[in-house]
């Protein structure tokens, strides 16, 4: 035992040697990271430095699932874990771009094959999450990273847990209001991951308007946004509607016509779009089947990630903007659920 553990404490001192730390990037409640280095190739990389000195508890159980997942999957942006002291750092792939970055750009010009490249990444992401009986439950713009060479990684894990028993209820009170399906606005607690697909639906809609497509200022607002963009639905339209928790009634609005405003997306786009954004969550497309669609077969082809738009001056943030991307980048890769457990923090890159 005594020769493992100076073996395992000689391994330590040998990576940690192998990075320097040059400045504070952002900090989260349980870490803090750095912009640092590999001194043997001078590549950038972020090292995650878990503070474990300050938990009465020990280690973060999101921590530990974090290095166990990404070890096990032999997880490429996971690049090295060593401690130092009372603290664990992880190196991994230093990203500063994300899509949310490159939406608000003005400079940049998308093509229909661009937003087509963008979803078909995003879309394999979230179908392994599925696939593994992962649900996101935050998918936004902004936790859509974008790597140098254009290939984009889903980010921030925090509110992420697993749903392989649909009789155990979650919270409600998740996913960023703008992009959270109507089923929770109602108060579900029993969902799938539809509700993922209900966000990267709105993330589709954001990507050909330039613009956040349902922004709400309260949960009735948004509820009021949906409806008013896309008709109110009645009980034939989603079955089981006026049986959730939160169910009040709205005001009704007509079933909207999608080509009205996305008048420059072609007919299979609208299609995938008009299915990510059905009411009834049963009703709603899957990952798998959306992956399957003509829409990403169709003329044009996606573009290949290495011709992508790519940012090429740092865009103007406000000082708040500045703290978010901080907080932000901080929990991108550990973090703890707000209300729940087991918790699944992870970085996945497809």
């Amino acid at each position: 035992m005594v020769e493992t553990l100076i073996f395992g404490e000689d391994l330590n001192k040998d990576t940690e040697i192998h990075y320097r730390k040059e400045k504070k990037l952002g900090e989260g409640t349980y870490a803090v990271v750095y912009l640092g280095y590999d001194v043997r190739t001078g590549r950038k990389v972020a090292i995650k430095k878990i503070k474990l000195g300050n938990m009465k508890n020990g280690l973060d159980m999101s921590a530990i699932r974090e290095v166990k997942a990404l070890r096990e999957i032999d997880h490429p942006n996971l690049i090295d874990v060593y401690s130092h002291k009372l603290n664990l750092n992880l190196v991994i792939e230093y990203l500063e771009t994300d899509l949310e970055l490159i939406i608000k750009d003005k400079n940049l010009v998308f093509m229909a094959a661009d937003i087509k490249s963008w979803m078909l990444m995003t879309l394999r992401g979230l179908n392994h999450c599925h696939q593994s009986w992962i649900l996101h439950r935050d998918m936004k713009p902004n936790n859509l990273l974008i790597s140098t060479t254009g290939q984009l990684k889903i980010a921030d894990f925090g509110l992420a847990r697993d749903y392989g028993d649909i009789t155990v209820p979650m919270t409600s009170q998740t996913v960023t209001r703008w992009y959270r399906a109507p089923e929770l606005l109602f108060g579900a607690k029993l969902y799938s991951g539809a509700v993922d697909v209900w966000a990267l639906g709105c993330i589709f809609a954001e990507l050909m308007l330039r613009t956040p497509y349902l922004p709400g200022d309260s949960d009735v607002d948004q509820l009021n946004t949906i409806f008013r963009a896309l008709g109110t639905p009645t009980e034939e339209d989603w079955p089981g509607m006026k049986s959730l928790s939160d169910y009040v009634e709205m005001k009704k609005y007509p079933k909207a016509v999608l080509s009205s405003l996305f008048m420059a997306a072609d007919a299979n786009a609208l299609d995938l779009l008009g299915k990510m954004l059905i009411f009834d969550p049963q009703k709603r497309i899957s990952t798998r089947d959306a992956l399957s669609h003509p829409y990403f077969t169709s003329m044009p082809r996606p573009t290949k990630h290495e011709n992508l738009p790519k940012i090429t001056k740092p865009i103007e943030e406000t000082h708040d903007e500045k703290e978010e991307r901080k907080r932000k980048l901080a929990n991108a890769f550990v973090n703890s659920s707000l209300d729940e457990s087991p918790t699944f923090a992870r970085k996945l890159e497809f």
